[in-house]
């Protein structure tokens, strides 16, 4: 029903997809993930007919604008790890192009089963803690370096952003403080989305379905939810921001996997 409401583009389109962007863009910026993870699904649920490489650009785009708003706002509370944040973001970057290109040759029925069991198994692992854990490193900057790599092919790929993978690594496999890593992810969310975003202008992937014009109008919320989002992220605690993430991963994977 929602779809039929959504196309042809007008301003009601417009206006939802703002309303929907400062959604995703408000809770993204507070748990660190940029809210692709959560941007992709809806536009797989809203646009059943569309292709996953159309759909990833411009999840990825508006990421882009999330990540750059969140930035900005986690850099004026002095809590991003720019050492790090730099190395991580530019072993990013291979993976990100990489992802990009090979999305286009991924079917809509298995990019929709693809997505909803990637969705689970992160979730499982944030439920699971400390029963799994992971090795510290001796070199915390080169494990994280490797990490980023896959997960900018990964996010890239699912058009997710990457900051639902990155801030489970960065907590988990790096002993990063939990609010630290939110803010550190979205510094690398901003590189890293904005290579992916360049390589799918390049292919031409918002070319078709008024790509532009839902970008634009995704973006135009992400940007002042992701304000908000920073903001409320002070007064809430790591372990309920993770509750949340859970929640949100959970509610997505089933409906994408019933749907695939």
């Amino acid at each position: 029903m929602v779809a039929s409401v959504l196309e042809p583009f007008s301003t009601t389109t417009a206006v939802i997809l703002v309303m929907i962007g400062f959604g995703v863009g408000a809770f993204g910026t507070l748990i660190g993930a940029g809210g692709g993870f959560i941007l992709t699904p809806i536009l797989l649920l809203l646009y059943p007919h569309d292709s996953p490489q159309t759909l990833t650009a411009i999840s990825l785009a508006t990421v882009f604008f999330n990540a750059a708003s969140g930035s900005a706002a986690y850099a004026r509370q002095r809590r991003i790890d720019y050492r790090s944040g730099i190395v991580f973001a530019l072993a990013t970057l291979p993976g990100a192009v990489g992802g990009a290109l090979v999305v286009g040759d991924v079917s809509r029925h298995v990019f929709d089963g693809i997505m909803g069991g990637v969705l689970a198994l992160l979730a499982v692992w944030l439920l699971a803690g400390e029963r799994w854990p992971l090795p510290q490193p001796r070199n915390p900057l080169r494990r994280g370096a490797l990490y980023s790599l896959g997960v900018g092919f990964l996010s890239s790929f699912l058009g997710i952003g990457g900051g639902v993978i990155h801030v489970p690594l960065l907590v988990r496999a790096l002993g990063f403080p939990m609010h630290v890593a939110t803010a550190t992810s979205h510094f690398v969310l901003a590189v890293m989305a904005g290579a992916g975003t360049i390589t799918h202008v390049a292919l031409g992937s918002f070319a078709h379905g008024h790509g532009w014009r839902r970008t634009l109008a995704l973006s135009a919320g992400v940007v002042a939810g992701a304000q908000l989002g920073a903001h409320v992220s002070l007064r809430i605690r790591g372990d309920v921001i993770q509750w949340l993430l859970v929640t949100a991963l959970l509610a997505l994977s089933a409906r994408l996997l019933l749907a695939a």
